[in-house]
């Protein structure tokens, strides 16, 4: 049996109610974790991309990407391992005021990992942390031991290593269907 590892399915689609129920539908028919889910728009407006993260075998994957790519509104469908993206994520931390305001550490720490405070009221600050699991991973161990109000992280934001013709795929997709 193959190893299992960390592949990012990428799905091209029309933004259409149901589609998301309908691929949720297939992983939890193949009893599937989706470990990080995000949905934003892309390169052309009336296109969404969903970027799904699982921890399954290549196998597995190869047929899961292909039976999300067989479903109607989907216009293109990709799976990706570590190597061939360039990914990021980010994190939004609540903290009080008082941490921001005494602690020298966090503002060095934050410095070298890419940090900023986003936003401070009297009450509380906001910082922001893009980056991998272990850079967001080792500002929430630090702020956890001064105490978070609140903190929530984002799924995964990727972009393929090697795309050259992805960009043009996509606009022919929406000029076609803007002459139907």
């Amino acid at each position: 049996m193959s190893e299992k590892t960390n592949f990012t399915i990428t799905v091209f689609c029309e933004n259409n109610p149901g589609l998301l129920s309908r691929i949720a539908g297939i992983f939890s028919r193949r009893k599937i974790n989706i470990l990080s889910l995000n949905i934003n728009s892309c390169e052309v407006p009336s296109i969404s991309r969903m970027s799904i993260l699982v921890t399954e075998d290549q196998r597995t994957v190869r047929k899961l990407t292909s039976q999300i790519a067989k479903q109607v509104d989907v216009i293109k469908a990709y799976y990706h391992d570590d190597e061939s993206i360039i990914w990021q994520e980010l994190a939004l931390f609540k903290v009080s005021t008082d941490i921001i305001i005494s602690k020298i550490k966090l503002e060095r720490l934050l410095h070298e990992l890419g940090g900023r405070l986003v936003m401070i009221k009297k009450d509380f600050g906001i910082i922001e942390v893009t980056g991998k699991d272990k850079e967001i991973n080792q500002v929430q161990e630090y702020l956890d031991s001064l105490g978070i109000i609140e903190y929530t992280k984002s799924g995964r934001v990727p972009l393929f290593i090697n795309s050259k013709n992805l960009y043009s795929d996509i606009k022919q997709f929406e000029s076609k269907t803007k002459n139907k």
